[in-house]
């Protein structure tokens, strides 16, 4: 870590997502709420939003609250990159499941990819959407041969469009001698997330929605003549008949069944100053998305204009200063790419994504109450799409059907919101990537 931290920040350093420079968090008193509504949704995010996108446009009153500004959580604060993201391999699946339940969750990941754009096409959200491709890099000569493996042994109907960059020519891609080569996947794509999520919104709210922040559900409990819901929020009460609970790494007590299924993760990012474009553009020439093989996650991009870095990874469990993760957060930026030593942080924050005991999405309806979370560090795409087939669910129609949706979703014993596990496993993890493994 730098020993004088004080000069790592620029003189305009900000701790809030570089995101929110462009589109600011809507600010104001919240709206009233309405005595009832036909669907409230808990959770403004990508998943909310998406699932009250399809009921009001089905017809249905719809409300979505949240305890904070409207996106304020990972959906505005995440790195922007759009990936199929479905981590259990095809073997287990298969192993646990059956060949067809492995196929079909496959397939519900690179259809959420497929998705996405068609969406933003449709929808004529303005996000910088671009299909750029991400760079997968191999931080062993071991690791690199496994990616090789993977790329030659994809099961049949599940192939994607990918190829693999040697060390010898990976500065293609680039500008780094920490690589022993990687593999391209050229599907993935990468957007500007606040303002993606701000098009969502544009679009509930003009479709009819109401999204109200600043108005924290409390307790959610069935209606005493059966039909459907009561929901106390610090704001007032609100009856519905259909709720939809869309929290995911925010998961709270007020749904203990789903908060013993989905664990919160920290994750971390900055933004350089500005680099300059032909200095920035020089790290990354294809402007790709990185990741590597590393079990303690980095993931990195430029910025939408070329003209910064924007760098993201797990460097704490549980720490909420920025001026104690952006100094860790550096470090490994540094060892990347040893050319930036001197570069600057401009913006510093951190967001929790939700994370599943099976390592995937699910999304159902449990006691009455829809939900879908548990993304595992893809959620751009995969809360995107599973949020709308929820809200498909909830207007009970056939097309929101998902593989996920028939997995069981299990808990751990002892787990009951706080993951105190996650010390562990993470310590276990550093090691193995420390001596290569």
């Amino acid at each position: 870590m730098n020993s004088d931290s004080s000069r790592l920040f620029s003189q305009d350093y900000r701790e809030q997502p570089f995101w929110w420079e462009r589109t600011p968090r809507p600010v104001g008193a919240p709206a009233p709420l309405p005595t009832s509504v036909d669907v409230l949704v808990v959770g403004s995010g990508y998943t909310g939003l998406c699932a009250a996108l399809q009921t009001v446009r089905g017809g249905r009153a719809t409300l979505v609250i949240d305890s904070a500004e409207p996106g304020w959580g990972c959906s505005s604060r995440n790195g922007g990159q759009v990936s199929t993201g479905i981590k259990p391999d095809y073997a287990s699946l298969e192993k646990e499941f059956g060949r067809e339940t492995a196929l079909e969750v496959h397939r519900e990941g690179q259809r959420a990819l497929s998705w996405i754009g068609d969406f933003i096409q449709h929808e004529a959200i303005d996000c910088d959407y671009r299909v750029s491709g991400r760079f997968f890099g191999a931080h062993t000569a071991r690791h690199y041969d496994k990616l090789a493996q993977k790329l030659a042994s994809q099961p049949p109907g599940l192939e994607m469009e990918a190829f693999l960059v040697p060390r010898s020519e990976q500065s293609v891609e680039i500008d780094t001698k920490f690589y022993h080569g990687g593999l391209v996947q050229s599907q993935h794509a990468s957007l500007d997330p606040a303002a993606y999520h701000q098009g969502i919104l544009n679009c509930a709210l003009e479709s009819g929605a109401s999204v109200v922040g600043h108005t924290r559900a409390t307790r959610i409990e069935r209606s005493r003549d059966g039909a459907g819901f009561v929901v106390d929020t610090d704001r007032g009460r609100v009856r519905a008949g259909e709720v939809v609970v869309a929290t995911s790494g925010y998961t709270s007590r007020l749904t203990p069944w789903q908060q013993r299924r989905v664990f919160p993760i920290g994750t971390y990012m900055i933004a350089t100053e500005d680099l300059g474009e032909a200095a920035a553009r020089s790290l990354i020439p294809g402007d790709r998305m990185i990741v590597d093989t590393r079990r303690m996650v980095v993931y990195y991009r430029l910025s939408p204009d070329g003209r910064r870095l924007l760098f993201g990874g797990r460097v704490s469990l549980s720490e909420t200063n920025p001026r104690v993760s952006a100094p860790r957060l550096h470090d490994h930026v540094t060892t990347i790419f040893p050319q930036l030593c001197d570069a600057k942080v401009s913006h510093a924050w951190m967001g929790f994504v939700g994370w599943t005991f099976q390592h995937m999405p699910h999304l159902g309806c449990h006691d009455g109450i829809w939900y879908s979370m548990g993304y595992c560090g893809s959620g751009v795409a995969l809360a995107s799409y599973f949020g709308t087939r929820l809200g498909q669910q909830v207007l009970g129609l056939d097309e929101g059907r998902s593989a996920l949706s028939d997995l069981p979703f299990r808990t751990r014993p002892l787990y009951y919101g706080k993951p105190w596990f996650l010390s562990a496993s993470v310590g276990w993890y550093g090691f193995l990537d420390r001596i290569g493994i």
